[in-house]
């Protein structure tokens, strides 16, 4: 049987561009490429899992569908496009033109029109059809051989029938799928139904009346509100139902030949991959059009946060700097190449977020023009190199045997926490499967009356959910510390000992240099930033580390860098005074907040008040703060209208970078790092948003990034001046860790806290703690 492939152009293209929102693709020429990478991937894997005989792409066609004409409002509620998919979709045609895949749009109607009528047309010439889409509205059109194929959030896609579409909505027949719009109404299409009535209203009445015809027509039968609801909606349930309605009678001829799948013409795509600088994906080109000068082959990336969705694990050409170890983990006895090394931090200075090209010539004049940046260069950067080299050479130790018993005991703790909760719940149960765990609590239960299964057939079970029921059942709580305890095991404890190298049998981190967008170090390798450490079970990975034989180890930290750096930034009196007097700042920051004296202050209310004080950095909302203190989104706007109340100079600072990155186009720290923000204009409120975020957070994480490298660079120069033995062995976040033999201690310890705290001055004191111990949790 032949197969057609029809693809939702436009839905797929919004999905890619905002699943790379917190990181956008950006060439280097700034272009944000997030929207044509992300669709042309997805177009690829579309490919290789349907392998169909004919393939088309459809657009919405440039003016206005019957529908605006029919209803002004017709999406009359979206923001505008955002510039950089304007910008992406011409070169996605350019694309799938050199693709041979054909490109589709009929005047006055919808990409979703033009589908329907295709795979209604083929499946009657014996093909079966593929509409890759999200949009649920497809549901209406799907037969025994016209499938909708749905993009999963956590990667891959979930294949809908008729049976599938009648089991996710609660229907007898997939075209009720237009009846439940037309009743409850879509708000993405602006579509009214009928106000009052929501889905599960919806799908009880189709249940009983089959349709809205059928429904309109027994009015009587309703009661009380509701039948007053839909006798005054009549005119607004049937124009939603003819608005919800996907045409199948679109003009437009099914010529299967000019469908027919081909094979792409390299000549055509490989330059738009170079011109893109697409470099994973122009490997499957034939090598004689490879050899070329290209940007470095990429590194796999991982997965940064569920957001990203399955982009996350794709190929970017963004390059850290190049790893001092082999694939052995061996040291590397030669160094990195100075040009390489130099054009990086060039590069990543200039613009952190564009992928260095090593094809381009080093943009000196450029870096020289800008003082501040050519100061953070070559006062900074390049000596910062040649710490983190020596860093990773020495390596930190881990005391094995520590790590095993503590396996051990975990391990215990997690088989009689599986029995308990085995016991509280009643039933016996995989809990390590979320579809398991899903049926235990809302079928069993009974939980959450209106939990609904996801897309995958299953109830969500992720870690928000859990955490919005934990007070309604012992065992939610059993079942989150449960997770919590298996990857501490599995992830950390029992995987950092396979990170030893066997000839110095220390573990030797990667630190990346060139990759974060704020100038902050990360590390991979294992990822020393993201280790479990301030839990108290998490506490047994610094317990493990562990100083060289006659040697201490010294831990030393910045305390609440970054709300110092508020304090530094907005220059609120408040605030200042706070921390130059220092008082305990959550505390002073109550105080101010609920009108009490720092003395009254209550440990719940320096909670909510220390929650605040970090959210407000990242542009926390009332909804975000609400989940984050398990309290109502009333209650937690009243606490930011107090603390801006509290602390107006913060709220001034706030607006005023906003104001600042528009004119500017970018956000700048301390020590004049730039983060540019070409989104900061953009009419999308979505997109704009997020740039205004990082628009108040970049100067203080940027800065507070600046304070911690020039720490160390100062360090490691008196440390090497005065002849010390003591090695720095790791940075993580705003903390320093140092290798020190015992007679060192003292000298050390002065040398560091004060290079530390003088590093800057600024309005407020910088304090560093620091202690001293035979392990990593001794010293903190």
């Amino acid at each position: 049987m032949n197969t057609l492939l029809l693809i939702d152009a436009y839905a797929m293209i919004y999905r890619a561009y905002y699943a790379f929102i917190r990181a956008p693709r950006m060439n280097s020429r700034g272009e944000n490429t997030s929207a044509i990478f992300g669709f042309v991937v997805t177009l690829e894997d579309l490919i290789k899992r349907i392998k169909p005989t004919h393939i088309a792409v459809a657009f919405d066609p440039a003016g206005p569908t019957f529908r605006h004409e029919a209803y002004e409002q017709y999406k009359a509620q979206r923001e505008e496009t955002p510039e950089d998919i304007r910008w992406a979709v011409p070169r996605i045609k350019q694309l799938l033109q050199a693709m041979n895949i054909p490109v589709l749009d009929v005047p006055g109607y919808e990409a979703d029109d033009v589908i329907g009528t295709l795979a209604h047309k083929a499946e009657k010439e014996g093909f079966e059809v593929y509409m890759a889409t999200p949009d649920k509205d497809y549901g209406q059109l799907v037969t025994e051989n016209i499938w909708m194929y749905r993009p999963r959030h956590t990667g891959g896609f979930e294949k809908l029938g008729p049976q599938e579409v009648c089991e996710k909505y609660g229907l007898n027949h997939q075209s009720q799928v237009i009846d439940l719009l037309g009743f409850m109404g879509d708000s993405s299409d602006n579509i009214p139904g009928c106000k009052g009535v929501g889905e599960k209203t919806a799908v009880q009445l189709l249940q009983q009346f089959g349709s809205i015809e059928n429904l309109l027509a027994n009015t009587d039968q309703l009661k009380g509100a509701l039948q007053r609801k839909v006798q005054e909606q009549v005119q607004a349930i049937r124009f939603s139902y003819f608005l919800a309605t996907i045409k199948t009678d679109v003009p437009i001829d099914f010529d299967e030949q000019k469908l027919v799948y081909q094979e792409k013409n390299w000549d055509k795509l490989a330059p738009l991959y170079r011109e893109l600088e697409f470099n994973s994906l122009l490997k499957q080109a034939p090598t004689e059009l490879t050899k070329v000068t290209a940007p470095t082959p990429s590194k796999k990336a991982k997965k940064v946060e569920a957001t990203l969705d399955l982009f996350a694990a794709l190929e970017t050409d963004t390059t850290p700097l190049p790893q001092l170890w082999d694939a052995d983990g061996i040291p590397m006895t030669q160094d990195v190449p100075q040009e390489s090394l130099e054009g990086r931090l060039v590069s990543y200075l200039l613009n952190p977020e564009v992928a260095y090209n090593p094809s381009h010539p080093i943009q000196w004049e450029a870096l020289k023009a800008d003082v501040a940046l050519w100061n953070l260069y070559n006062e900074v950067e390049i000596p910062l190199a040649d710490v983190l080299r020596e860093m990773e050479q020495s390596g930190v130790r881990l005391d094995v045997e520590m790590l095993k018993n503590a396996e051990e005991q975990l391990s215990k703790e997690l088989a009689t926490l599986e029995q308990g909760i085995y016991t509280v719940a009643g039933v016996t149960f995989n809990i390590n499967s979320p579809k398991q765990v899903g049926e235990v609590l809302f079928d069993q239960l009974k939980l959450d009356a209106k939990a609904k299964k996801s897309k995958t057939g299953q109830y969500s079970t992720s870690e928000e959910v859990l955490l919005g029921l934990k007070s309604k059942h012992q065992v939610v709580g059993m079942i989150l510390e449960y997770r919590e305890l298996k990857k501490l095991i599995s992830t950390y404890i029992a995987a950092l000992p396979t990170y030893i190298n066997p000839e110095t049998g220390k573990i030797h981190t990667t630190y990346n240099q060139t990759v974060t967008a704020t100038g902050r170090l990360s590390s991979s390798n294992p990822n020393l930033q993201n280790l479990p450490i301030r839990s108290e079970r998490g506490q047994l990975i610094r317990q493990a580390v562990i100083p060289d034989d006659g040697c201490l180890f010294l831990s030393a930290d910045y305390s609440q860098i970054e709300l110092r750096l508020m304090a530094h930034f907005s220059q609120d009196p408040h605030m200042v005074e706070a921390f130059r007097s220092g008082q305990d700042v959550h505390a002073a920051t109550a105080a101010k907040i609920f009108g009490v004296a720092i003395e009254d202050v209550t440990k719940e209310q320096r909670r909510q008040a220390k929650t605040a004080n970090f959210g407000i950095i990242y542009g926390i909302s009332a909804f975000g703060l609400a989940q984050q203190l398990d309290c109502s989104r009333s209650e937690a706007k009243a606490l930011i209208d107090g603390y801006f109340s509290a602390f107006p100079g913060v709220i001034d600072y706030i607006e005023r970078q906003k104001e600042l990155a528009r004119q500017q186009g970018f956000a700048v720290t301390l020590f004049g790092r730039k983060r540019y923000l070409p989104d900061i204009l953009s009419h999308n409120a979505t997109v704009r948003s997020f740039a205004e975020r990082n628009a108040v957070n970049s100067p203080i994480q940027g800065t507070a990034a600046d304070i911690i490298k020039k720490a160390m660079v100062a360090i490691n120069l008196r440390l090497k001046a005065e002849g010390l033995k003591a090695k720095m062995i790791m940075q993580v976040h705003d903390e320093l860790n140092f290798n020190v033999p015992v007679n060192e201690v003292d000298k050390v310890r002065a040398i560091v806290v004060a290079e530390m705290q003088n590093v800057v001055q600024l309005t407020v004191p910088l304090i560093a703690d620091c202690g001293v111990g035979k392990n990593w949790l001794e010293a903190h």
